[in-house]
């Protein structure tokens, strides 16, 4: 692995070896969990393909391996086969039995408390999802009802602050970052803890990680209390990067799409750090609602930003983004260069015209109920092949669907790095084949083969990356 590349957390301590073996305890979940019923246990602890063990395991590694440089989520299960979860029901509420955990999640044969908070969310986002969705709580086949289930998972993790102003700034950038650009973010995350502004990001290593870490000593500076540093995942993603240590507010939402939007219902404006595919495909996702007839009114500041070593990145990007969108896309945001405090200040002034607007069309400030999010942007896209192969990546239509279109791309190349299902279909059946109008292959191809080369794609192991898509023209 290259040395420059963000991995543990030793800007304020030197480095330390790390800690080996297996840890079995049974613990009380921290915080306290709702009762959970008898039904909800034996879902937890059911190993058939219908139960919920499963996905609760893997969910529950990740936490308990949180600083984990893999990008595998085959990796870390292969180095704790035994590890195991059991959901215990007792009269006074539930405890928590692990075995052969992994040792860093303990001092001294006690868990870590923020670890021990996170498991508790897991456990919760596990079961109110599974259960609400089997018992048809939410409608998935409209629009407004995926909405709703979104809102509702959201609220069930006390994510939602009814009576509090604006200040959510939801951050997106790569895992595998440069030493540079992950200072960088430290510095911004800094500047906007000094305004008072809370972090969200995807929960991960890197650019998600450097905001809430220079957030965390400005809030300190600033003596705020009750800071919030929300981390959003999801299943397939959370093996691949595992929340950071800074995360107090966990949620996981059942799929991407879902994640995707809880982002931005709940942000008060976006920052963009450099980033891979993963955060390209964000990007895609956020600019192809903008550009939506229905949201042409919405204010929701968006900065593209990084350190001067990153210009050259974003330049890429706006070219790509100008070439598939049209010129007029780059209204909808900004491009910051090495300047930390002017991008807090422009986020500060965009978060308050976002209160202005609220409180002008008397909307929430929690959940932005406003934004239309069309229900092929809600409709969970499995990257197959076959699927892959029908994106129709042309400028013949409307601007939002070829958006729509490209961030499927993306989602289908971040399968094919890091989730098992697509790491898997990538070993049965090869790479997808993603195929589009010349121009725009052209300079799609450019762009990844610039991504791999600057290092944001990567596999464990530091063996070369081997890509999990081919590109094509029509015609």
């Amino acid at each position: 692995m290259n040395s420059n590349r963000e991995a543990r957390d030793e800007d304020y301590l030197p480095p330390q070896p790390p800690v080996k073996g297996v840890v079995s305890a049974r613990i009380s979940p921290s915080g306290g969990l709702d009762v959970l019923s008898r039904n909800e246990v034996a879902l937890l602890r059911d190993v058939s393909a219908s139960g919920l063990h499963g996905l609760l395991r893997r969910c529950a590694l990740a936490v308990l391996t949180s600083g984990s440089e893999s990008d595998d989520p085959r990796s870390t299960l292969e180095r704790y086969p035994d590890f195991d979860i059991q959901v215990l029901q007792q009269d006074r509420g539930i405890k928590l039995e692990l075995r052969h955990a992994p040792a860093q999640a303990f001092v001294d044969g006690q868990i870590i408390r923020g670890i021990n908070e996170l498991l508790v969310a897991v456990v919760r986002d596990i079961v109110y999802a599974s259960t609400s969705l089997a018992a048809g709580a939410f409608d998935l086949d409209d629009s407004v009802g995926i909405t709703h289930a979104v809102f509702e998972i959201l609220r069930n993790a006390r994510i939602l602050r009814p009576h509090a102003d604006p200040n959510l700034v939801v951050c997106w950038g790569g895992h595998s970052i440069a030493r540079a650009e992950y200072d960088y973010t430290k510095q911004v995350g800094y500047q906007l803890g000094l305004r008072g502004l809370d972090i969200c990001t995807g929960c991960g290593p890197g650019a998600m990680k450097g905001p809430m870490k220079g957030a965390t000593i400005a809030h300190a500076k600033q003596r705020r209390h009750h800071n919030r540093y929300i981390g959003i995942t999801e299943p397939g993603i959370i093996a691949a990067e595992s929340p950071n240590p800074i995360v107090n507010h966990l949620v996981i939402m059942p799929d991407i799409e879902k994640r995707l939007e809880a982002f931005v219902r709940i942000g008060h404006g976006i920052i963009v750090f450099p980033g891979g595919v993963g955060t390209a495909e964000e990007i895609f996702y956020l600019l192809g609602l903008l550009l939506h007839p229905d949201n042409a009114g919405q204010n929701l500041p968006l900065i593209l930003t990084g350190p001067r070593e990153s210009a050259a990145y974003f330049e890429q990007i706006d070219r790509f983004l100008c070439l598939a969108l049209g010129a007029g896309i780059a209204r909808h945001y900004r491009i910051i260069i090495d300047d930390a405090q002017a991008v807090a200040k422009a986020m500060s002034k965009g978060v308050d015209r976002v209160r202005e607007q609220r409180l002008d069309n008397k909307d929430a400030f929690f959940f932005n109920w406003s934004l239309n999010v069309p229900f092929t942007y809600q409709q969970p896209f499995q990257p197959t092949h076959a699927a892959m192969a029908e994106l129709r990546l042309h400028r013949d239509r409307p601007a939002h669907e070829l958006a729509a279109d490209l961030r499927r791309a993306f989602s289908g190349i971040v399968a094919g790095n890091v989730k098992e299902e697509g790491m898997r279909a990538i070993e049965a059946g090869g790479p997808y084949a993603i195929s589009g109008e010349p121009e725009i292959m052209r300079a799609l191809d450019a762009m990844l083969q610039a991504f791999v080369a600057q290092h944001r794609m990567k596999l464990p192991g530091g063996k070369g990356y081997q890509p999990c898509y081919r590109i094509t023209t029509d015609g």
